[in-house]
């Protein structure tokens, strides 16, 4: 990054009262790095706030405008939680304590930070916690590898460091002045959707629902911006990350697959916390059975030798599906009502009687009423109905159009009463 020697190059975005863009790093290792970024986006004209996650003891005061302690006080059980002389455990609860920091950050309009592995780690919950659409920038020596484990539901831009973020060189301020800029565009060129009029419904959906959730959606995309999930684990999160951003005015939530993912140990979970941002959230659910039938593992020479005998089916060369059983149903159902009776929010589950999957049909590899019919009973037996909250059964099968329009009127109806 270079200056005329005239004068400072003119600010590039008019920076928002009270914006600002958070520098967040250990600044007791990676300070040149870390600065360079905020000098980086100040030549655009975006205010920043530099914060240090340091929690090596007895290090000096940083150059940082938020120090170590200020941050680690906001660990639960306060800063000697954080401060402990151990390495690993002092990292863990520092990413807890500015998981904490962050949501109390009234002008924060965007997050970056660089480093490797650990301050990847120490960042990126904090990142997750933030509302979708909060621009999040991590360069990291990791980010050319499996990033899951770091960016989950969340929409962060993992850029890849290419070298170690250790010093400045020609490589690392190319790719540490990139991702200063992407952020400060992110944050100063705000998108047209983040003015659009319609409110938003989330749909989840997998390749055996496609039928019924586009026909639901065609039915509302004169009134709703009907964002659709894939139920691949990481999908059901992020639908739920956009219901705890409030960026969401309701759910239909046809394809609750992962559940059974998540019980029997397939690959598409997407864990215990499934349904959880409705029980937090109160928003207008409709909820149904959608290939409920199925659990997905990888090729299928990775199928758990525990379910070598059972009804598999090659989805593709790279998935196997596994029919769940009549005892498996039953704990799916079981576990599908005990969060629906915590919602307090108007909630409409549909039961699709006449087969919840593409392939649960006569003549199609998982047809098994036996099973769907142990789904259906577990849920019946242990459903709290309310006046809003409320179970209704469908003779459709989950891709028949009726049942589509049986969804959309399920929504409409509670919509209305909200």
């Amino acid at each position: 990054m270079t200056e005329s020697p005239d004068a400072a190059p003119a600010p590039l975005f008019a920076s928002g009262a009270g914006q600002s863009a958070y520098v967040a790093g250990t600044f007791d290792t990676k300070a040149r790095e870390l600065l360079f970024l905020r000098d980086s986006i100040a030549q655009t004209g975006i205010k920043v706030v530099t914060v240090d996650l340091s929690t090596s003891l007895g290090a000096p005061g940083s150059r940082a405008q938020i120090q170590p302690g200020e941050v680690a006080n906001c660990h639960p059980n306060g800063a000697s939680a954080v401060f402990t002389g151990d390495r690993g455990s002092a990292v863990t609860a520092m990413a807890q304590a500015f998981e904490a920091f962050v949501v109390t950050r009234g002008d924060l309009a965007g997050l970056i930070s660089a480093g490797g592995s650990g301050a990847t780690a120490l960042a990126t919950p904090a990142m997750r916690r933030l509302p979708i659409g909060i621009p999040k920038v991590m360069v990291s020596t990791v980010a050319s590898g499996d990033v899951r484990a770091y960016v989950g539901p969340a929409d962060i831009c993992m850029i890849y460091s290419v070298t170690d973020v250790s010093g400045l060189n020609r490589i690392s301020t190319m790719v540490l002045a990139n991702a200063a800029h992407a952020l400060a565009g992110m944050i100063g060129l705000r998108s047209e959707s983040q003015t659009a009029t319609k409110p938003a419904v989330g749909l989840s959906m997998f390749g055996v629902t496609t039928p019924c959730v586009q026909a639901a959606a065609r039915a509302l995309e004169d009134d709703y911006d009907c964002l659709i999930f894939h139920a691949t684990g990481t999908g059901g999160q992020s639908m739920e990350k956009l219901a705890d951003s409030h960026l969401l005015a309701g759910v239909i939530d046809a394809t609750t697959t992962e559940i059974a993912d998540h019980l029997m140990g397939g690959i598409m979970s997407a864990g215990e916390g499934r349904l959880d941002a409705i029980i937090r959230s109160k928003l207008p659910y409709v909820g149904s059975c959608g290939a409920l039938d199925m659990v997905n593992f990888a090729a299928m020479d990775s199928v758990p030798a525990r379910y070598a005998a059972r009804n598999l089916y090659a989805h593709n060369p790279q998935v196997t599906l596994m029919r769940t059983s009549p005892q498996e149903n039953r704990r799916i159902g079981s576990w599908i009502a005990a969060k629906l009776n915590r919602m307090e929010g108007p909630v409409r589950f549909v039961l699709p009687l006449g087969g919840v999957s593409a392939i649960d049909a006569p003549g199609k590899p998982f047809y098994d009423p036996q099973a769907d019919e142990a789904l259906f009973e577990a849920i019946r037996g242990e459903f709290a109905e309310t006046p809003d909250r409320r179970l209704i059964e469908s003779p459709c099968a989950i891709n028949d159009p009726a049942f589509a329009a049986c969804l959309v009127a399920a929504f409409r109806e509670i919509v209305r009463s909200k």
